[in-house]
């Protein structure tokens, strides 16, 4: 994602209203650890895009598929294990690639091409 989707753009009242929930629903996701806006100096919170994006996946969840509030957080907390996950497949696989590029050249050379 570009970085400016992370960048915090939103007091709470506009986020609300851009999803369409109260206040006191952004308080309590923050409470409960599913959203993280950015806090300034003034302790005001800012969304980003990205607290967007994850606030009506969130909304989506519950509203569109009956699932609670602990159901949200283990489908969110999954969902980061499985990006972490695809991170290091990525890499290992970056990793074997790296390593069958040296083996094809050792057996290039001891074959003398």
């Amino acid at each position: 994602m570009p970085q400016e989707v992370y960048e915090p753009k939103y007091v709470i009242s506009i986020a609300a209203r851009i999803l369409g929930c109260e206040i006191h629903t952004l308080r309590y996701y923050e409470k409960l650890g599913v959203v993280k806006p950015y806090r300034s100096g003034g302790n005001i919170r800012y969304y980003s895009e990205a607290d967007i994006d994850q606030l009506r996946h969130i909304k989506a969840l519950m509203e569109d598929m009956g699932v609670n509030m602990a159901g949200v957080e283990v489908i969110l907390k999954l969902r980061e294990k499985m990006v972490e996950m695809q991170h290091r497949i990525d890499l290992l696989e970056a990793e074997l690639r790296k390593h069958k590029k040296i083996d094809t050249e050792r057996k290039n050379i001891k074959s003398g091409g």
